[in-house]
């Protein structure tokens, strides 16, 4: 069914006369007439290493992130922000776990903002997406985001999501540093039908390209006759998705609704023209047929998981097994999920929850559609709920203007304000193996609140708004809009930012030195990382033979939130969904208590060598490892602990492989072709690892020493490396690099 939405094409296509054609040569020359390249150019410092060196624009960041993030930078000598700096408050905004812990991280946010220049947007004004769009965004610019989703291709924004690593690099005046991307053409055609929404297409385009990595690390340069008639909200309900296809980044052709959109948020100057360039030649092409689009529901536990809701109510039993079974298997045992439960007597797919949140879900448009639907109607007394999250105040005061939050409250709907947590299981937490359909960007395992371990699971779909408020109106058995007769007055978006001067706080260019932060009794320090010896010793902590590991098993979201502004009592929950032994494995070599002296002997013992120049630490191996969250806690963690390396086949995405770098985790991968039988308790010795990395080897050959006494080889490959990521790693970590003087 995706074929007929979403073709690919992995041959070179370029630009002539407006449309795409067979590109008559290689690719490298007619990329620079790529939008994408056009204003990576523009950002980038030159260098005359072949490499991107980028200088941002705006930086967002939120409540989960901003605190470690300038804890890092002004350790490493910060005094300003060199640039806008937006922290939102849209992750913590609930004190879940009681006491003051989430209030004291927006107390030091406002501090660190008037003291060092900064933008802040108190709790549950806007989520982090929103406020950039409607804020900082601008054709033509670059914005770099602590948060995945950061994608503002639409606005004719370049937005790129990384760990904190890259962002206090922003703030300490260095650069993002990447090899020249490859992009690819998304070329739109036809016209959406009736009842589809962007979720719709969404999924359609993360279910046809993930898998297989089809567009990991490129950028998504979207054009064509059919995006014209896509309105602004619709556009980037698919944008902000494209993080779930594994690229880099992403970038849309402006025009005429693109103008009026920023002449609507009282920013007319921020508008140009964007398009490709006749001769733009792009490395491969998907094209996205909207004619053939249906409604879509994306099954746990992935976006990529997708397909029509006709296909799921043609055949639920088959599917819903299916999808469980895959389900349990990468569950190792934990938990046993069971979906069939959820088909009734009918035959028919039952729900419990609807949400419709954050900055997929939360658009005007999104709930003007829903309440549409839902009109006149109710959701009935039985156990489905459903709540929705306008994803900022201005968006919430366009809605009780208009009619529609009254329209979707009579319905039953419940109206909450902006906030992020739903996505990662810090709101509207569904029941044990209950059927959720969400509005959001995802629906991973060991999210939603879900705790495998502890035998607690939760099974959440992805859909879009107007299938959600389609499944709603009739008492959560799951239809899709098209099936639903509705009509909806068409109504602009009235945008209003009374509220934002009224509240936010904006000191961009105006630092106050003297300005006190404010640090909460859960605010402290990185704790003293050491640095690379010469040799590396690490004993396996963690093997992960998962076909994915995501950040959310890496460091758990949720309940943790709350000490994402500590990193030692952070570190106590790395991989406790997953592998809940490996703190205490960590521990035992960081601290040599337990079996490590002796276990440590045999092995010194064994390679001939004294511990005098080795780095002896832990080490985790996944097979690819960092799918999802941007957050560097799931790298940071590793290191608070001891960890000196991952090891794996591939890295999920690019951002999980910089926040191994930032905090001096060797990110080894293995040769194409190699296998790995190692288990927790072994250890890897990497001679030379130090100077190696420096000198710029890519191939380290090792030893692995069994628990059993056997000795054995094996090459891991560390490729890719800049001369700052080299210097980073021996350092230990990025505050390390800055307090040794940087480059030198």
């Amino acid at each position: 069914m995706l074929d007929r939405m979403i073709r690919k094409d992995d041959r070179p296509v370029e630009i002539r006369d407006g449309r795409p054609v067979p590109a008559s040569a290689a690719g490298a020359a007619g990329r620079e007439k790529t939008m994408a390249y056009r204003i990576l150019r523009a950002h980038d410092t030159d260098r005359g290493d072949g490499l991107m060196h980028i200088a941002f624009d705006a930086m967002v960041s939120h409540d989960i992130t901003y605190v470690g993030i300038i804890q890092t930078a002004r350790a490493s000598g910060m005094t300003e922000f060199p640039l806008p700096y937006a922290l939102t408050n849209c992750h913590n905004s609930l004190c879940a776990v009681g006491g003051t812990i989430n209030q004291d991280d927006h107390a030091f946010g406002l501090s660190a903002a008037r003291k060092y220049g900064g933008i802040f947007v108190p709790p549950n004004q806007a989520v982090i997406h929103q406020y950039a769009r409607e804020k900082l965004a601008g054709c033509g610019k670059m914005i770099l985001g602590s948060d995945s989703h950061t994608r503002y291709g639409c606005y004719g924004t370049l937005g790129v999501g990384e760990g904190g690593g890259e962002l206090a690099k922003q703030l300490l005046k260095n650069t993002w540093d990447i090899e020249p991307p490859e992009v690819v053409l998304v070329w739109l055609t036809g016209e959406v039908p009736h009842g589809i929404g962007p979720h719709d297409v969404a999924i359609a385009l993360v279910g046809a390209t993930f898998p297989g990595g089809w567009v990991k690390n490129r950028v998504l340069e979207f054009a064509g006759p059919g995006a014209a008639q896509l309105s602004m909200d619709f556009r980037i309900g698919i944008d902000v998705m494209t993080t779930e296809t594994s690229c880099l980044t992403s970038i849309w052709q402006t025009d005429a609704m693109t103008e009026n959109w920023y002449r609507t948020i009282g920013r007319p100057e921020d508008y140009r023209e964007l398009k490709p360039e006749d001769g733009a030649c792009y490395d491969r092409m998907i094209t996205v047929d909207l004619n053939a689009m249906e409604s879509m529901i994306a099954l746990p536990f992935h976006p990529s998981n997708a397909v029509t809701i006709h296909e799921l109510q043609a055949d639920p039993e088959r599917i819903l097994r299916e999808t469980a079974e895959a389900c349990n298997a990468s569950l190792g045992g934990q938990v046993t999920m069971d979906l069939t439960h959820v088909i009734d007597a009918q035959g028919r797919v039952t729900c419990d929850q609807g949400v419709i949140v954050g900055c997929a879900g939360g658009m005007y448009e999104n709930l003007r559609e829903a309440a549409a639907i839902l009109k006149d109607a109710s959701i009935g007394s039985g156990f489905f709920e459903m709540s929705v999250y306008p994803s900022s105040a201005p968006i919430s005061r366009a809605i009780l203007r208009d009619g529609t939050a009254q329209t979707l409250m009579d319905a039953g709907v419940l109206l909450k304000s902006a906030f992020c947590g739903p996505c990662f299981g810090a709101g509207d937490t569904p029941a044990h193996n209950s059927l959720s359909i969400r509005h959001a960007t995802r629906n991973f395992a060991n999210r939603e609140g879900s705790k495998p371990a502890s035998g607690q699971i939760a099974a959440v779909a992805l859909m879009d708004a107007r299938s959600i408020a389609a499944t709603a109106r009739n008492g959560g058995v799951l239809t899709a809009a098209t099936d639903i007769p509705y009509e909806v007055e068409p109504k602009a978006y009235e945008y209003d930012d009374g509220i934002y001067e009224k509240r936010c706080y904006n000191g961009w260019g105006h630092p106050i030195p003297d300005e006190p932060l404010r640090l909460g009794p859960n605010i402290t320090d990185w704790p003293k990382m050491p640095e690379m010896k010469e040799d590396l010793l690490v004993r396996l902590t963690a093997v992960i033979h998962d076909p994915v590991t995501t950040t959310d098993e890496l460091i758990p979201s949720g309940e943790t939130s709350s000490y994402r502004s500590n990193p030692i009592a952070l570190s106590e929950f790395a991989l406790s969904r997953r592998v809940p032994e490996y703190v205490g494995r960590c521990k035992q070599v960081r601290d040599r208590t337990g079996d490590v002296p002796e276990d440590l002997s045999r092995v010194l013992a064994a390679l001939g060598r004294s511990e005098e120049d080795l780095s002896v630490g832990s080490c985790v191996f996944s097979r690819k490892p960092g799918d999802g969250s941007a957050r560097e806690q799931a790298a940071s963690c590793q290191k608070v602990l001891g960890g000196f390396a991952n090891i794996c086949y591939e890295y999920a995405t690019k951002r999980y492989r910089s926040n191994c770098i930032n905090w001096g985790l060797v990110p080894f991968t293995l040769p194409d072709g190699a296998s790995f039988d190692l288990q927790p308790g072994d250890w890897v010795y990497v001679p030379g690892v130090r100077s190696g990395i420096l000198e710029g080897r890519e191939e380290f050959p090792a030893t692995a020493v069994r628990a059993d006494g056997t000795v054995t080889g094996l090459t891991l490959i560390c490729r890719g490396l800049s001369r700052e990521e080299r210097i980073i790693l021996t350092r230990g970590c990025l505050i390390n690099y800055y307090a040794a003087g940087g480059m030198a």
